[in-house]
């Protein structure tokens, strides 16, 4: 493969990125310094880090609702970030003690 900038040789390396568990295969050219990604492992590499991102968190209080009933409000931001719409019906799980689970249905 030649170096679009210089027109000289380049090498396969593979390198790792941040986040990303597989390596991803680069072009380099020793000459200028242009380096490229192969696409498919690039698109790969993309996906891992996209699956691992940070989950959104945010502090919430637990309101008091009429007849004994608790109740939460969901920001914007998890609504946005979910496509949540009022109307629309989540399952409720209790894993354990500690945890609760809310599925969106599809």
């Amino acid at each position: 493969m030649k170096c679009p900038k210089c027109n000289s040789g380049m090498k396969e390396a593979r390198v790792r990125i941040q986040d990303a568990k597989s390596p991803v295969i680069s072009h380099q050219c020793a000459k200028c310094g242009y380096f490229d990604f192969e696409e498919k492992s690039i698109n790969n590499a993309i996906r891992e880090i996209k699956i691992m991102e940070a989950p959104l968190s945010i502090k919430q209080k637990i309101i008091k609702l009429s007849h004994g009933r608790l109740g939460m409000y969901l920001s914007k931001d998890i609504a946005r970030s979910l496509n949540l719409r009022g109307g629309e019906e989540v399952y409720v799980c209790v894993p354990d003690k500690k945890h609760l689970l809310v599925s969106i249905s599809c």
